[in-house]
């Protein structure tokens, strides 16, 4: 059995779901650990939540979504 075609199979390693995560987690933790300051920290996590969030749910699921409708069509 093959694996389903996702849009992470097209992706190369750097842009996985885990690199994401991973990269995103560690800037916000990294920021806490450099300069222990909240307010900065929260300054920071706010873009690089929306990046994750974007990429890791947003748009996957609307790559999907437009596979699925051209699949229909045809």
């Amino acid at each position: 059995m093959s694996k389903p075609d996702t849009v992470w199979n097209h992706k190369p390693w750097w842009c996985q779901p885990w690199s994401i995560g991973l990269t995103g987690i560690s800037l916000i933790a990294g920021s806490w650990l450099w300069l222990k300051l909240v307010w900065l920290t929260v300054i920071v996590a706010i873009p690089i939540s929306a990046w994750m969030i974007f990429f890791l749910l947003i748009y996957p699921q609307s790559i999907g979504q437009s596979e699925s409708v051209d699949q229909k069509s045809t």
